[in-house]
């Protein structure tokens, strides 16, 4: 046996001696992300002792090794060291990619973690995360009014939608992380689903830019992004708590995230609201309480060549409605608008009775990407929503809690892009998409239903591109082609039916006659268009000049389509219309920017030209078992919108900043040639900013905010008879309010608690002047003032 061992031992010495240990392992080391040399970096063969560093353009060679499996360890400044293994059986050549400086590679992850293509070519006013977390408490529409060019059309103050240049509803598109809101939208009194808390920056593009999303946004694009995970291991959020006194009331949100430097991260965001009856300079405003609960949570992983992260948030609200404003009819509207005061005034209470709104929001999303050499990158995105609304009136059997309107919204979408860079001066992004929509309205609610059920099936593809001709000049161009299919199923009154032709236009739609009304199966089909062409140009002293050209198209939404019966929380009768045609818009801006030291300012004037345009208005009253009721009707018209939004800043010195913004913009019915309704008048506002040099540095502002009157409206003025009087009366629902000016005041300062944690203490006060107002795009202001005077105090920990 051991003369079997000692063969054996001379055969693997021998073998070993004559091994030839003569191969060569060299290679390069270079940046992952853009491929350039990593000069100096050093390379480690562990436990032969064998180190050496890569020359200027990043090689390096070993020689001498024998065949085996190494362990190489790879490193250099500012770099993640990364360990490799190679089995090396003949000469071999090997690339390894580092992550050079951390701080670079996280500014690379941000701007690929944009989920739209920059426009290059419209001038996007951005929201800060220190202005966002100013509002905390409010909603979206509230912090949009902090850009020029952006205004409020509001149910009261809690209902509060966006208007971009004029426009709002269905014409604004909304993102909100990657992901395109879905709910109705449709109606003055629909405001966004969404927690202004999951965002840490707004931007707002006014123009149908971001095609990979819609071909729709004639108004604008307002795109909702949370803060970026940078890769680091960490631990960090922040919790605001604030309180107000009108209302009542106060929220807290927080935010908690957790990152690793190899990528993977997770996140949760959370808020809660609780308001009672706001108040006006003079009076309760009765039944106006709001309720909120709001939550998300994020997961993923983040790298340069790959990642993916899946998403879910969940939104509810209850929300009152003015008590005064539900009125039994159109007789109740002559004493309302003549009354100073409204016709229903309770004490402060935090219950919410009907008329009332319960809106429940659900967002689940999945989204991928992978980089491709020679290809691009390619995202794959899965997205499903639900939206609940529910809207409760009141009814005259006071026992009965059924809400008026009930409806589900379902929404799947999946989309596919791809985006190269095709060299260094040209970029490409292409991709699809595909939707399915359906609607539920409940008809347990023992109501008309004014929003019929229906399927919507959309197919859409989009191509972008930006050309950068040189330093100075860089043109973007894209196109977008959209087809919507609608199935519907709708009862009609047959009088309503007949009355509007449809028994002739449309007999072929017609399931069933039930005498008294018909059912319905409207297939609709939509084929839409949209391109835009645009340059920006840099000149010196930080100027620059935007100038676009957009062409985009709207299909119908189903409230303007099939609107036929009594809208309880508008208090109104809608009636929409079968025929209408998609709108087709042309919109040219040209904006010149100037961005100093010292001062800065934007001038973005524009033109707007709308085929087709949809607009409801007032057209009289209609008697009901339950009163007489204003008629509002949907029409279409060729409309016309020019205007100009200016902004201006101006340090005087290190510790005092003023800064101004103006707006502007006339809408006109060019068929009738005259004035559009609910066009939001000119407003200028005045900041003067000044920060105490203190140990710590208190920062106060003063904010002036003057809004003319409107002098440019249609009449749509009606009479109505009072059986009282036995006389005529006319219901004045046209003049615009008197102009208003308001004063608003904050302050605050930082403390710092440790090495990580800052405490930052706020103060604001709104309508300092306690002064009563009404403003036009206030769809309550017939029955009451806006609100009076808020003191709110904000407390932020970062940790």
């Amino acid at each position: 046996m051991k003369l079997y061992i000692a063969i054996a031992m001379v055969f693997t010495m021998a073998t070993t001696f004559a091994q030839e240990c003569n191969l060569t392992l060299q290679g390069k080391v270079l940046d992952l992300h853009d491929d350039s040399f990593l000069v100096g970096a050093t390379i480690v063969l562990a436990g032969l002792e064998k180190a050496i560093m890569t020359d200027l353009d990043g090689t390096f060679q070993f020689s001498k090794l024998c065949t085996g499996t190494y362990n190489i360890q790879v490193s250099h400044p500012a770099c993640t060291t990364r360990g490799f293994t190679i089995n090396l059986t003949s000469n071999t050549d090997r690339v390894f990619r580092l992550e050079h400086h951390l701080e670079e590679l996280n500014e690379i992850l941000i701007k690929g973690s944009n989920y739209y293509t920059k426009a290059e070519s419209v001038l996007e006013n951005k929201i800060s995360e220190e202005t966002l977390e100013k509002y905390s408490s409010g909603s979206l529409g509230d912090a949009l009014k902090t850009i020029s060019g952006v205004s409020a059309l509001s149910t009261g103050n809690t209902v509060v939608k966006p208007v971009i240049n004029g426009m709002h509803s269905s014409r604004i598109t909304l993102i909100n992380n990657g992901v395109r809101q879905q709910d109705q939208e449709w109606g003055a009194e629909h405001a966004p689903t969404i927690d202004l808390n999951t965002a840490s920056s707004i931007t707002v593009i006014k123009g149908a830019s971001a095609l990979q999303f819609s071909g729709d946004a004639i108004g604008g694009v307002i795109i909702a992004e949370p803060a970026p995970i940078k890769l680091k291991d960490s631990l960090y959020g922040k919790t605001i708590f604030s309180g107000q006194t009108n209302g009542r009331g106060g929220s807290i949100t927080t935010s908690l995230i957790k990152s690793y430097e190899s990528g993977w991260f997770g996140r949760f965001q959370g808020t809660l609201k609780k308001y009672g009856d706001f108040e006006a300079p003079n009076y309760v405003l009765s039944n106006t309480g709001l309720s909120e609960q709001d939550g998300s949570f994020q997961f993923g992983l983040n790298r340069i060549d790959y990642g993916f992260d899946a998403y879910y948030s969940f939104f509810k609200n209850e929300i009152g409605i003015l008590r005064a404003s539900h009125l039994g009819g159109a007789e109740d509207q002559v004493t309302a608008i003549e009354s100073n005061v409204p016709l229903i005034v309770n004490d402060f209470t935090y219950s919410i009775d009907a008329p009332k709104q319960e809106v429940t929001h659900h967002l689940a999303k999945v989204s991928g990407f992978y980089n491709v050499d020679g290809l691009g990158k390619i995202r794959l995105n899965y997205d499903f929503q639900q939206n609940n609304r529910l809207e409760f009136d009141v009814r005259r059997d006071s026992e009965d809690t059924r809400p008026s309107v009930d409806l589900e919204l379902v929404t799947h979408n999946v989309s596919l892009s791809l985006e190269n860079k095709i060299d260094e001066h040209i970029s490409l992004k292409t991709g699809i998409m595909g939707n399915f929509q359906k609607n539920f309205a409940d008809p347990s609610t023992g109501v008309r239903r004014l929003i019929p059920d229906y399927d919507q099936y959309k197919l859409g593809a989009y191509v972008i591109s930006d050309i950068e001709f040189s330093d100075a000049w860089i043109v973007e161009m894209g196109a977008r082609l959209d087809h919507t299919f609608m199935d519907a199923f709708k009862f009609y009154r047959t009088s309503f039916w007949e009355s509007r032709n449809y028994d002739i236009l449309f007999p072929e739609l017609v399931v069933e006659d039930f005498g008294n009304q018909v059912l319905t199966n409207p297939e609709l089909k939509f084929t839409n268009f949209s391109a835009t062409i645009g340059f920006s140009h840099n000149f010196k002293d930080d100027l620059v000049l935007f100038g676009n050209y957009s062409l985009s198209s709207r299909a119908p939404n189903p409230s303007e389509l099939f609107s036929e019966g009594l809208h309880h929380s508008a208090s109104r009768i809608e009636l929409g219309d079968l025929q209408f045609n998609s709108e087709v818009a042309q919109k040219t801006t040209l904006t010149l920017q100037k961005k100093g030291k010292d001062y800065s300012f934007s001038i973005n004037p524009y033109a707007n030209f709308v085929k087709d345009f949809i607009l409801i208005e007032p057209t009289g009253i209609q008697q009901t078992v339950r009163g007489n009721f204003q008629v509002w009707e949907y029409r279409q018209t060729n409309a016309r919108f020019l205007g100009v939004d200016t902004d201006f800043t101006y340090a005087f010195t290190h510790h005092l900043e003023y800064s101004n913004q103006f707006s502007l913009v006339k809408g006109v019915d060019e068929e009738k040639n005259r004035p559009l309704i609910n066009m939001p008048p000119a407003q200028m506002s005045n900041r003067l900013a000044y920060v105490l040099p203190f140990s710590h540095p208190i920062r106060a502002e003063l904010e002036s905010t003057y809004v003319w009157q409107q002098n440019e409206f249609p009449n749509n003025n009606f009479d109505v008879f009072l059986p009282e009087a036995q006389t005529f009366e006319t219901v004045d629902v046209s003049t615009p309010p008197s102009y208003y000016h308001i004063l608003d005041f904050n302050t605050g300062t930082q403390f710092k608690l440790g090495a990580q944690s800052v405490l930052a203490l706020d103060l604001k006060i709104t309508n300092v002047l306690n002064t009563s107002y009404r403003s036009y795009l206030n769809r309550l202001r017939y029955y009451a003032d806006d609100l009076g005077r808020s003191l709110q105090i904000q407390v932020k920990i970062n940790y």
